[in-house]
């Protein structure tokens, strides 16, 4: 069944309508009850994941995974569904039948194999590891990515630079070779590759559709087409046909039932099952399918040319709306109509930021992070004498190489445990500075840098960000960015707002310069930049990290 031509309702934006926005995390996911006329968050509710992220053994089975594994449940995801939805309503204290449309947002690459149906395979075969959704840290597709560059590389592949020379393990194609070299049986049983972000919408309006942004950015999807079938087979000859499990052919145009949908449109309505799920009626408008960085643009009413919005979480997503097209080394994609219609959409990121963190205090930092960081910002700039590497989870750009690790340079005896802490913040503030410039330096001005996510609760992390970038941070004005971008385009979906420019200017919001540098501590940290730009170039070659990952692996083995 395609997507439905039906156009949405239109609605008064001053009556009392409302939306729902899900998030759909790492670790958990997060509803959103919020007003159509002005963007009041008016409750929320958030559901903790059971399996959380599945990174050593499959539940119940036990069935041990290998090095750089990182699977999720799809029951978690259905979990949000049927308790953290009406449990957004009740704490807003609106009537279900107020509620106009609900949009999603997910992480990714997350991508999961599933029947022609849509079941995950994991329900079928729990025992088996391919059969589980693979979440966007999963990094064991590396060599296969490596593979699909090189050739690419060689053959001169037109959409190759569209992904600044190199596309990323996390993404669908490496981990679909993945899954047919290693378990060839579970990819003859896969019907269906398909992103979370996509699949959930499945569940609620039961159309199967692909949303422009996942297609462009993780899917490999340019000018109307994936890498051709001649690409896959030299591949690996049995891996000719992926792309007929990916169902989709031009923006608008039908392959066997499925469209690449447009962000902003509508995908289907609620179901009967999904209704009973969420509370919400039957019929209701739900919003194509998105990724969690992406929609965020719009809450922090950040979608014209040159807003840069960082997404600082477990990892940061950097995310840009553009009316110019250039080629920008290391960057995850750019993609017409991927952030909002009508402009270029560019992506960048840090595989691990606010991860660095807890793994530093859950390991080595006993007194927690509120302790580390008072400690931390008695200091001057510099006055640890260290300088590291933000590569603890792989360098998403601008090397995209996520068989690199993390280094700290500069240790004696005399060094604390908030000296690193301290080092680590600046590490990844370093490598945010990377990626901006690189941007710039390819002609894709960054105008303004907006900030978002769960780090924007330490007020000293984003000051070392300012003086670091030289530049004002921006911030967005909720603590729930990605649902209430969601929301926003729920409320275009339902046909509230003819746009998700205008949707964003009602119902977004951020504080502008917020953060702003200071001109002493800056000149400071240009020095120590320098250095990380040394360290960059000497370690970015990979030849010692991967040495060294390489004996780890087979030590573990």
């Amino acid at each position: 069944m395609a997507c439905p031509r039906k156009p949405p309702l239109e609605f008064n934006v001053n009556a009392n309508n409302y939306v729902v926005g899900v998030d759909f995390g790492t670790l958990s996911g997060r509803a959103v009850v919020v007003r159509v006329s002005d963007g009041a968050e008016l409750g929320s509710a958030v559901h903790e994941y059971t399996h959380r992220v599945i990174e050593q053994t499959l539940p119940d089975s036990g069935v041990k995974l290998g090095p750089d594994w990182a699977l999720q449940s799809p029951q978690d995801w259905i979990d949000v569904l049927k308790i953290a939805v009406p449990a957004a309503i009740a704490a807003a204290g609106v009537e279900p039948e107020q509620v106009i449309g609900i949009g999603t947002d997910f992480t990714a690459c997350t991508v999961l194999p599933t029947t022609a149906e849509g079941t995950p395979l994991c329900f079928e075969t729990p025992e088996l590891p391919h059969a589980w959704p693979k979440l966007w840290k999963h990094h064991a597709a590396q060599p296969h990515a490596d593979r699909i560059n090189e050739l690419a590389a060689r053959r001169g592949e037109s959409w190759l630079p569209r992904y600044g020379g190199k596309i990323s393990s996390e993404w669908e194609f490496a981990k679909g070779l993945q899954l047919l070299e290693e378990a060839p049986d579970v990819y003859a049983r896969a019907e269906r590759w398909i992103e979370a972000a996509d699949w959930i919408i499945w569940q609620l309006t039961g159309v199967e559709s692909r949303n422009i942004c996942t297609v462009g950015y993780k899917g490999v999807f340019q000018d109307g087409s994936y890498p051709s079938e001649d690409f896959l087979a030299e591949l690996n000859p049995g891996f000719a046909g992926f792309v007929g499990k990916l169902a989709t052919g031009r923006v608008g145009e039908d392959v066997n039932g499925v469209t690449v949908a447009p962000l902003g449109g509508l995908a289907g309505r609620l179901t009967a099952q999904a209704a009973a799920w969420t509370g919400l009626p039957e019929g209701v408008s739900v919003a194509v399918g998105n990724v969690d960085a992406h929609v965020t643009n719009a809450a922090a009413d950040a979608v014209r040319p040159g807003q840069m919005v960082a997404i600082m979480g477990t990892s940061t997503c950097h995310v840009m709306p553009s009316d110019q097209l250039a080629e920008v080394p290391g960057m995850c994609g750019v993609v017409k109509d991927g952030i909002v219609p009508g402009l270029w959409g560019y992506e960048a990121g840090q595989s691990a930021v606010g991860d660095i963190f807890a793994w530093y205090v859950d390991n080595f930092g006993t007194e927690g992070h509120d302790h580390l960081t008072a400690l931390a910002e008695k200091q001057a700039v510099g006055q640890h004498g260290l300088v590291a590497l933000d590569w603890f989870g792989g360098n998403r750009s601008v090397l995209v190489d996520h068989n690199l690790s993390g280094v700290i340079v500069g240790q004696t005896l005399a060094t604390k445990p908030e000296d690193v802490y301290r080092a680590l913040i600046e590490s990844t503030a370093y490598g945010a500075r990377m990626i901006v410039e690189t941007f710039e330096k390819s002609g894709v001005p960054v105008e303004e840098f907006v900030v978002a996510g769960g780090l924007l609760k330490n007020p000293f992390l984003m000051q070392i960000y300012a003086d670091v970038l030289r530049r004002p941070l921006s911030v967005i004005g909720s603590d729930q960015g990605p649902a209430l971008g969601s929301a926003i385009h729920a409320a275009v979906a339902a046909g509230a707002y003819p746009g998700i420019e205008a949707a964003a200017a009602a119902m977004g919001k951020r504080t502008e310069a917020a953060y702003v540098p200071d001109e002493a501590r800056a000149d400071a940290y240009d020095r120590l930049y320098a250095e990380y730009r040394r360290l960059h170039e000497f370690f970015g070659d990979g030849r010692m990290l991967h040495t060294l990952r390489a004996i780890r692996n087979e030590a573990q083995a």
